[in-house]
Parts: structure tokens; C-alpha cells; sequence
């Protein structure tokens, strides 16, 4: 699959209420089913406290943004929802051939459950939500995801890019994010060894390692491609690149180049031309 670098986006639609709680019912109800009788895809359930001898590859993302027009609670409440949802993940084994599914493990969201009203984006926008905050967590690991052999068999896109690039660390569109429990992030184990999945909080980052039972031979760059803005004929402007990775062998020498996915995001904010990308 290659970058499509003539990507065009319609005008983006408001859709209804209630067409909106009517198809998020039908995909909920379809991933309960997919979940109970979809016996292809084994699910990982199985946890080890004692973290496996090797690390292949770890990251960190701060607790805590100074974010214009977002009220600092929500952040707050956002740490707990990453609290609770990283001990339901932390020491998990992905096994040969098992699937990780986020929100197989980490279950609907709830008051009841202990989550707070955090931060949610909505068609560009946010508001607070039961729950709110987790896309931190299914972005941390996701990127740390694709700097393993580990495939990723379902992510979704950011439809809005919100954010200016001012002290951005990694490319544009390479998070994922998640909805419960039809918007998920999976990750399948096709190689011939166990990978444990690690998550903690330190008192400002959500930390996170993917491990293995033995060191690999070639390690991951990841980097953007075919990065370009379009100005839409309805106004807007849509942000598109392609996220790939060099494979590196054990002494740094390139020895493939794999693509990973695309990305098409529709601008929240004035592109700053000169600086973030080529437009046409």
C-alpha cells in the first residue's frame, strides 16, 4: 500500500443526534459479537509481574500540557482514567499468535468503575467525558508498537489535527485513538516469541516498554513521508503524510524500509505555511 497523495476530503458533515446513538449502538453491539464469536482472533488475558529479560522498546509521554482553552481538571481526571486503565494492561504477555485488544482489557469506562470526566475530542472540538484522556495511553502504545516486529491489525486515525507542531516529538498522525469499544487498537503477535506489554505513572509521564523473552537482531526508525497540506474547496485545510520505518540491522545498517500507514486530518488551526509543509 502506498501513500495516496491525491487524497481529497468532502466537506466535512454534521450528522444528528440520533443518527449518531443509533450507529454508535449497531458498531458497539457488532464488537460484542465480533468479541464472542469471532474464534479466529485469540485474545491475550495472560500477565507476568516479572518483567522479561529484554527491552525492544519504551517511551514516555508528560501527564500535564498548558493547553489553550482546556481547563486543567480535566487533565487531572485524565491521570486518574490512565491510572486505572494502565493496571488492567500492565504485565500483560502477548503470546504467538494472540491479539492485544485495548478495550478488551481495560473494559468500558465508568463511573461505577472509578473514571472521571476527562478531556475528549469530538469532530475537532473537546468536551468532557467519562473516561476521557485514554487516547494518551492507546497512543503510547501504539508508537511504541511499530518500533517492534509486533503487527498492528487495527488503528484508527485522528480525523482532526488540533495542534500546531510547536514542540511536537514525533510525526504528525502517529497516535492512535480509541472509542469504546468499536474504535479499538490491536496488535497481534506473529512472531515465534512472548512480548510483555509495561505501563506505569511517574508523577509527571506515562511511561510505558514493550519486552521479549530474547534481543532482536534489527531495530526500527520511524519517521513522515509525503508530508503536504491541501487547501479544500470548501474552505478547509487537510493535513496528509505517511508514517514509514527504516529497519536497521545490529550495526545500524539499513536493511529495508517498510511503510506503515497514512494519515489525512482535517487543520483545526491556520497553517503556518513556510514552516509545516508544502501546499497545494
Amino acid at each position: 500500500m502506498e501513500f495516496n497523495t491525491l487524497f481529497h476530503s468532502e466537506r466535512p458533515v454534521k450528522r444528528s443526534d440520533l443518527r449518531m446513538l443509533l450507529g454508535k449502538l449497531y458498531y458497539t453491539w457488532r464488537r460484542y459479537f465480533q468479541w464472542i464469536f469471532h474464534r479466529s482472533i485469540k485474545y491475550a488475558s495472560g500477565f507476568k509481574e516479572t518483567p522479561l529479560p529484554y527491552l525492544i522498546a519504551s517511551h514516555s509521554t508528560p501527564l500535564y500540557r498548558r493547553l489553550r482553552n482546556v481547563d486543567m481538571w480535566l487533565q487531572q481526571n485524565k491521570v486518574t482514567n490512565l491510572k486505572l486503565a494502565s493496571v488492567k494492561i500492565h504485565g500483560l504477555i502477548l503470546k504467538p499468535g494472540e491479539t492485544f485488544s485495548l478495550w478488551r482489557l481495560v473494559g468500558k469506562p465508568s463511573k461505577a468503575k472509578g473514571f472521571k470526566k476527562g478531556m475528549v475530542l469530538t469532530n475537532g472540538s473537546f468536551c468532557p467525558g467519562v473516561g476521557g484522556g485514554l487516547c494518551q495511553l492507546s497512543n503510547l502504545i501504539y508508537w511504541m508498537a511499530i518500533h517492534t516486529p509486533l503487527t498492528v491489525t487495527e488503528r484508527w486515525r485522528h480525523t482532526h489535527d488540533v495542534f500546531p507542531d510547536s514542540n511536537r516529538t514525533q510525526p504528525f498522525g502517529s497516535g492512535a485513538t480509541v472509542v469504546y469499544n468499536y474504535i479499538d487498537l490491536q496488535i497481534r503477535n506473529n512472531t515465534s516469541q512472548n512480548y510483555q506489554l509495561l505501563l506505569w505513572i511517574s508523577d509527571s509521564e506515562l511511561r510505558g516498554e514493550w519486552r521479549s523473552e530474547q534481543l532482536l537482531t534489527q531495530k526500527y526508525e520511524v519517521y513522515e513521508s509525503d508530508h503536504l497540506i491541501t487547501h479544500e474547496w470548501w474552505g478547509g485545510y487537510i493535513r496528509h503524510n505517511a508514517i514509514r520505518r527504516k529497519v536497521l540491522d545490529a550495526v545500524n545498517k539499513q536493511i529495508g524500509d517498510e511503510f506503515i500507514t497514512e494519515n489525512h486530518a482535517i487543520m483545526m488551526y491556520e497553517p503556518m505555511l513556510p514552516s509545516v509543509g508544502k501546499t497545494i
